[in-house]
């Protein structure tokens, strides 16, 4: 019988602070909206607004159907940014600014994040740093649909 090497698994990236500078871009996966993500987002945070649950009531809005909670499209874009690979380093997320919500997202809309590095400074410990995002969330047709910043403290190497 062959040996096979174990694989370690820790959660953890291989990017530090370092690895992204002050214009750097990020761009993550894009998921498409279902009203799964409606009924689920409103039984998690209590949110049963019927602009986004009820179709009746949505038809008769200026929007004319139900509408995604614009916290549940700025979660999904915090959530899918993570999957580019640069957060698995990150101590403690710092915050959110600036948030504005620019176009309504529809039930089989797909989105997904854009993130360029704002700001990046050295935290009051050496061993860790601060970057600064300006996230972009847009559709499939590449209108934006939410934008705002967000930091997070990273390990340094």
């Amino acid at each position: 019988m062959q040996s096979v090497e174990a694989v370690r698994v820790t959660g953890q990236s291989e990017r530090f602070w370092e690895d992204l500078a002050e214009g750097s871009l990020l761009r993550g996966p894009g998921i498409t909206i279902s009203e799964a993500h409606l009924v689920n987002w409103a039984g998690l945070t209590g949110d049963w607004v019927s602009l986004h649950l009820d179709e009746q009531y949505a038809a008769g809005t200026r929007f004319g159907q139900r509408i995604a909670h614009g916290p549940l499209t700025l979660s999904l874009a915090l959530g899918l940014m993570t999957q580019t690979g640069y957060f698995g380093n990150v101590v403690a997320w710092l915050g959110l600014d600036d948030v504005r919500a620019t176009a309504p997202v529809h039930i089989g809309d797909t989105v997904r994040p854009e993130a360029e590095v704002a700001a990046t400074r050295r935290s009051s410990s050496s061993s860790q740093g601060i970057w600064t995002l300006a996230y972009r969330v847009v559709n499939q047709n590449s209108d934006v649909v939410m934008t705002f910043r967000s930091s997070f403290m990273i390990r340094c190497r």
